[in-house]
């Protein structure tokens, strides 16, 4: 009989108490690597943005783009990220699209989104390299990564990448994607999509890339600052020739072919950047965002701005200050010009873009001085004095102000007419008083002036600051025989698509703001300040026909001929500001000068730099037009100076005797 063994009678137990804690551990493990996959799984793909339909790809993370052109519709420039037109990797020549295909995803059409052996194969070159030399992600994951994500390298976003290249792959064809990568692949340069890239780099369509210049572009979606051509040739040829060995292996394209390829020389277009349009295109840019909404897309905008001309008024704004500036203390200058219909043709917001983006044609509010005057005057025609109305220019006290006259002297007599063109202060401030400043500020309100005003006795002179832009849409009026001129830089807005969202209506009839027979009488006092005036340096005078052939010389030399031109100069206190305002039957422009800082200069008036900057640009504009007169300005040769001083003491003689007979009147009453 076999004695009894307690270990042998307790095993089953035992075994089952072993089995049950193996149990519980591993079901612990699984619990465990359960949520710790949970955990990794909502680490990575929460939050994770959802595919939207397709149309709408085309659409996401564009920033919108202004793209201005000129009334030829030629491009000026564009602001912005620049978006070419949507190309079809069918309608490409297949050089082009190989170049992408082999650099950036060689088995683009063999996987479905994510590419295991390519991430294999970068794998083991990096890790032979010592560092990173090769990318695993395919063109796909590149998309989405532009589309959806953000460019951080961590371990989160690579894994998103993956999975919505996949989702992607499943929602669109190859060819599809493929097409979405070349139209939106940012390229460096401002440039998303190959057509903006080819225009960019070589102004041409992509249509006509050579192999050579489609290499070099297929180059930059891996750095397109270090290897943009722009910053360094050298490096853009070598990632060029990459590129192209790529091909070769890829059998893209035969060594030969790529031998002669990398012979190429690579011509690039000059900078769109043209640092003379920076003030224009930046008013042009908020004027169309308003005009559009804020949240237009890509727009297409056609500016009235002539790109000559803007060339030419800031070279020679640039080139009077240069030669007198520094003397002058003159440091800063801008300049403002508009057809008759407010169209502007030129807008020069300072010397520097660069330097100082500020636009002193609009942004600068700056006191007028005498250039105000133009309004005052107009006023009193309005309450019934003429040109040829006598005052007198004599110290005068109004209130607590004694205003004087620019040299302290005193003339006496003087008509209306030869106070304007003399600028002399004490007969704008008496004529003011007498109309009422209320009725002046509602006057210079009716022609465009819509800087705050205050009825100040000094406002007669010009004390309350106004902008350039303003004050030149204001003589507007004188120029187009009393109607008002609403100055614009827009002519049209529409998107990239073609559909008009702003169209400047030129059909609108202007409004008459001032009667058109005070106008004439303006225009002539006007005229008179540019002929015999403060505004004399403004003259443009008309080239003269040379003599026939075979016509005798003559010793005797030939009379200037001047074009019609009207205006006003305006000084402020201490040199701080000077300004020219004029007008041809072409244009009506404003200049004025001074400094950032409001620092008086050294007695620049409006008819010094102003005067002569306003000369130089508007004889280049008026070159090849005709000599249209002016509507008013003949009365400015009716009377010369000495005839109207002695009208002007023969009516002084009337006046007294008028007083002593109405005071001899009152007597024998």
């Amino acid at each position: 009989m076999t004695g009894f063994r307690a270990d042998i009678a307790d095993t089953p137990k035992h075994r089952f108490a072993v089995l049950k804690w193996i149990g519980i551990g591993l079901f612990s493990i699984f619990c465990i690597g359960a949520a710790t996959l949970g955990l990794l799984w909502n680490a990575l793909f929460a939050q994770m943005p959802t595919l939207p339909d397709p149309d709408t790809l085309w659409a996401m993370n564009r920033e919108p783009a202004i793209e201005f052109l000129d009334t030829d519709g030629n491009t000026i420039a564009i602001r912005g990220p620049r978006y070419g037109k949507r190309i079809s990797p069918s309608d490409l020549p297949p050089h082009v699209v190989n170049a992408f295909l082999a650099v950036e995803d060689r088995r683009f059409y063999e996987h479905e989104g994510v590419d295991r052996l390519a991430i294999v194969r970068a794998a083991m070159a990096n890790a032979q390299a010592g560092e990173t030399v090769q990318g695993g992600s395919t063109l796909t994951q590149q998309l989405v990564k532009n589309l959806f994500l953000t460019p951080e390298k961590t371990i989160k976003r690579k894994a998103q990448e993956a999975r919505l290249a996949q989702e992607l792959e499943n929602v669109l064809t190859k060819d599809e994607i493929l097409e979405l990568y070349l139209n939106r692949i940012f390229l460096g340069a401002r440039s998303y999509g190959l057509d903006a890239a080819s225009h960019r780099y070589f102004n041409k369509p992509p249509q006509e890339l050579s192999v050579s210049e489609a290499a070099m572009i297929a180059g930059l979606p891996q750095a397109p600052s270090r290897y943009s051509p722009f910053v360094s040739m050298d490096e853009a040829m070598e990632r060029r020739n990459v590129v192209l060995d790529r091909m070769v292996a890829a059998n893209f394209l035969t060594p030969g072919a790529a031998e002669r390829a990398k012979q190429d020389i690579i011509v690039l277009t000059d900078e769109d950047y043209i640092a003379y349009m920076g003030y224009a295109l930046d008013y042009a840019t908020e004027q169309a965002r308003n005009l559009a909404s804020r949240d237009a897309p890509d727009l297409i905008v056609t500016l009235t701005i002539d790109p000559e001309l803007q060339r030419v008024a800031h070279e020679k704004l640039n080139a009077v200050l240069a030669e007198s500036g520094e003397a002058k203390r003159a440091s800063q200058a801008a300049l403002v010009a508009m057809e008759h219909d407010g169209a502007i043709r030129m807008m020069v917001g300072g010397r520097d873009y660069d330097q100082s983006q500020f636009n002193r044609a609009v942004q600068a509010e700056r006191q007028p001085g005498s250039a105000f005057k133009a309004f005052v005057y107009a006023a009193a025609l309005l309450d019934g004095m003429q040109p040829y109305t006598v005052k007198y220019d004599e110290p005068i006290k109004i209130d607590n102000w004694r205003p004087k006259n620019y040299g302290g002297q005193y003339l006496g007599a003087v008509t209306l007419s030869e106070a304007f063109a003399g600028s002399i202060n004490t007969v704008a401030a008496e004529i003011a008083q007498e109309v009422g400043l209320e009725k002046v500020i509602e006057l210079a309100r009716r022609f465009g002036v819509r800087s705050p005003l205050q009825p100040y006795p000094s406002l007669a002179l010009g004390s309350d600051e106004t902008n350039l832009l303003e004050m030149t849409q204001a003589y507007g009026v004188f120029a187009t025989g009393g109607k008002r001129v609403n100055p614009y830089i827009v002519s049209e807005v529409r998107t990239s698509r073609g559909e008009v969202l702003f169209s400047h209506n030129e059909d609108k009839e202007p409004v008459q703001v001032y009667p058109s027979q005070y106008n004439r009488e303006m225009v002539g006092m006007m005229t008179r300040v540019v002929r015999r005036g403060t505004g004399t340096a403004a003259r443009l005078t008309m080239p003269q026909p040379e003599p026939a052939e075979g016509a005798p010389l003559s010793d005797v030399p030939r009379e200037q001929i001047y074009r019609d031109v009207a205006g006003k100069t305006g000084t402020s206190q201490d040199w701080r500001d000077a300004l020219f305002i004029g007008f041809t039957a072409d244009y009506i422009s404003g200049v004025w000068v001074g400094n950032d800082d409001d620092t008086p200069m050294r007695r620049v008036t409006g008819g010094d730099l102003p005067a002569r900057i306003w000369k130089d640009v508007m004889e280049v504009a008026h070159q090849d037009l005709p000599a249209t007169p002016l509507a008013g300005a003949e009365a400015a040769n009716n009377l010369s100076t000495e005839a109207e001083r002695r009208l002007a003491f023969y009516r002084s003689m009337a006046d007294a005797f008028a007083a002593v007979e109405a005071r001899d009147a009152r007597g024998h009453n």
